[in-house]
């Protein structure tokens, strides 16, 4: 796929995302929340995602990176709740029509299943951190899905099962943001139905 700004990239995740068979999880006793994969240009007009870094002062998950997102909610619907925390983050504003569809829930060690919500922006936007949340705002180009060595699995004493990790500029950046990146770039963009459930996260994220 060619990542050149337009309706055919567009079209072409729209595509891929609708085709691809989405795995809710259960619930149970965990809490929900929506995490978005904002899609916008960049001052050069080419594709890009935003990608948060967490303010220091937070109380759990200080200083790590993260989509736009937060918990869901009572009364709220799925995308009410990722259209809010934009809002709310990062000052962008999308209505409705901004989403293109949904990928599959990701279990995290800190008590939450995490839906994450695909939105496109066509329109020339700016951005504003909250800083209360938000310790900065970048947008990723889509040609680091391109990059060599990225992602990386490695194994950790504490589990069985892989940690995934995204090298993203001169970031790295673990699960369970990574491994909802990673199905992004393998459903949307390479339309490969990749599951990414069984990724492990770092042990300082399990708080």
């Amino acid at each position: 796929m060619s990542f050149e700004w337009g309706a055919p990239l567009k079209n072409a995740i729209t595509d891929n995302i609708h085709r691809f068979e989405r795995r809710p999880i259960p619930l149970a006793d965990k809490r929900h929340a929506a995490v978005v994969m904002c899609i916008v240009k960049d001052e050069d007009g080419a594709p890009t995602f935003l990608l948060t870094r967490r303010a220091a002062r937070m109380r759990a998950h200080a200083r790590q990176w993260a989509l736009p997102g937060g918990r869901i909610d009572k009364g709220e619907t799925l995308e009410e709740a990722a259209l809010r925390e934009l809002r709310e983050e990062v000052d962008l504003h999308l209505e409705p029509d901004h989403i293109l569809g949904v990928l599959d829930d990701y279990e995290t060690r800190s008590g939450y299943v995490m839906t994450p919500v695909v939105t496109w922006v066509d329109e020339d936007i700016s951005l504003a951190a909250q800083d209360s949340e938000v310790a900065a705002i970048y947008k990723i180009p889509f040609t680091e899905f391109y990059r060599d060595g990225s992602p990386e699995f490695v194994t950790i004493p504490e589990s069985d099962r892989p940690v995934i990790r995204l090298y993203l500029n001169d970031h790295r950046v673990h699960a369970p943001t990574a491994a909802v990146i990673y199905q992004f770039a393998e459903v949307c963009l390479f339309g490969r139905p990749t599951r990414v459930s069984h990724y492990e996260q770092p042990v300082f994220a399990w708080k």
